[in-house]
């Protein structure tokens, strides 16, 4: 093969390793992060002492819980109180650790194919826990918070066909994108003429790859937050986002740091290589003996 068309072969070849490197890991993300429902609840269980995500439950909780009362606003500030009291204790962080697991559970189940209706968390066992506590201390009208078991949606029934599909696609692909990508870059540094070359335009493109990775991640962040409908909560649901994708994060500056550092390492021995492959310099040949003068014959 003339060394023009395998350096063409190569170059495509490598581009399209490169550009699969953050799709790859993305889907790779959601297939084996968000979609582990053990990693999903340990990922989440320090949020359960995050002061703006104890913030974001007690007013979501206190005012579902008063609004379900019917006791008016006068009772909304020691409701919140109670629920803020309640997120500090072990018992809160264990029916975090629950509650989360049962969401991710049925979301998954949802995404998997199982039913069409909308998922759905009950938030009963939290009323109870409040209403038991705000009974102890003495709190007017507590008797009167009815626990009841409220379906509150988590996942809308309009949206999960379009969710099912798009992470049926995600699941398929987190194995194959990283596997295709990997077999497309050893393919291009094969079939290149100078390898080394090749091997500095893997590692560049890589590195390349883990920078868009880590900028998506950043816009996505940016963009979740500001379609949330509330502000106020923006400080919680930017703590969660911070831990799902914290993995994320990690593998696009890795990337970039093995990428960085493969492409320097072969830019070094590219140009100081010969001083290391030069053989020393011969020693001068030792000087001819002296000969002994040949005695004459008589």
């Amino acid at each position: 093969m003339p060394t023009r068309l395998r350096n063409a072969l190569s170059a495509v070849l490598i581009a399209l390793a490169c550009l699969l490197v953050p799709f790859g890991a993305l889907a790779a993300w959601v297939a084996y992060g968000l979609a582990d429902t053990n990693r999903y609840v340990t990922t989440l269980a320090p949020l359960a002492a995050d002061p703006d995500v104890c913030d974001a439950i007690a007013d979501t909780v206190g005012s579902g819980i008063v609004q379900e009362a019917g006791v008016g606003g006068q009772m909304r500030p020691f409701v919140r109180d109670a629920v803020r009291s309640f997120t500090r204790t072990e018992a809160f962080r264990t029916a975090w650790d629950a509650g989360n697991r049962a969401v991710h559970d049925a979301v998954l189940s949802a995404l998997r194919g199982g039913g069409e209706g909308a998922v759905t968390v009950d938030l009963a066992p939290v009323a109870a826990e409040v209403k038991d506590r705000l009974t102890a201390d003495h709190v007017p009208l507590a008797y009167r918070i009815p626990v009841r078991h409220t379906e509150v949606p988590v996942l809308p029934a309009e949206d999960l066909t379009r969710l099912r599909k798009g992470f049926h696609v995600l699941d398929v692909a987190g194995f194959w994108l990283p596997v295709t990508a990997a077999v497309l870059a050893v393919a291009g540094i094969a079939v290149a003429a100078c390898r080394r070359r090749a091997v500095t335009a893997t590692a560049l493109g890589t590195a390349l790859g883990g920078a868009l990775l880590g900028l998506a991640v950043a816009v996505g962040r940016r963009l979740t937050l500001a379609d949330l409908p509330d502000p106020a909560h923006q400080p919680a649901a930017g703590a969660i986002y911070d831990a799902l994708t914290a993995t994320l994060r990690t593998v696009s500056w890795l990337l970039v740091a093995v990428g960085v550092t493969v492409a320097l390492t072969c830019w070094l021995i590219g140009r100081y290589g010969h001083l290391v492959r030069r053989p020393p310099a011969s020693a001068a040949p030792a000087a001819d003996p002296p000969q002994q003068p040949t005695r004459a014959r008589a």
